[in-house]
């Protein structure tokens, strides 16, 4: 009796240790991506609303160098050939301004709303 009882406990931290590790799989596979393409000198698209902890990527599609930086130092890239990639995840809500640093009039922003709740942030 004693060793089903051992049993049943371990089955059990086992089942609950299982669960835990796929609803943490399960959150990381589902949660949302979005992608940002450089390309004829513009960010597509320009204005992009995503929830606290998104990752955008940005691609440069682009056949010359461009760089991806917040106006506020929130973020800032290495120069991106073609092909070239930047990811950064939004974990604040807020408005997050960026240009690209070798071509100013080339401008994008992210709104980040919070992870929970409907509301654009401020």
């Amino acid at each position: 009796m004693q060793s089903k009882l051992i049993l049943s406990r371990r089955l059990r931290s086992t089942l609950i240790a299982g669960a835990l590790i796929l609803a943490s799989w399960g959150g990381a596979a589902s949660a949302a991506d979005a992608v940002v393409k450089i390309d004829n000198f513009t960010f597509a698209p320009q204005r992009l609303t995503v929830k606290a902890g998104t990752t955008v990527t940005w691609t440069n599609e682009d056949d010359i160098p461009h760089t991806v930086v917040a106006n506020q130092k929130a973020f800032k890239s290495k120069v991106l050939d073609t092909d070239d990639k930047y990811t950064f995840t939004f974990t604040t809500a807020g408005t997050y301004d960026y240009f690209c640093s070798l071509h100013p009039h080339m401008t994008g922003t992210v709104v980040v709303e919070p992870a929970t709740g409907g509301g654009a942030a401020p």
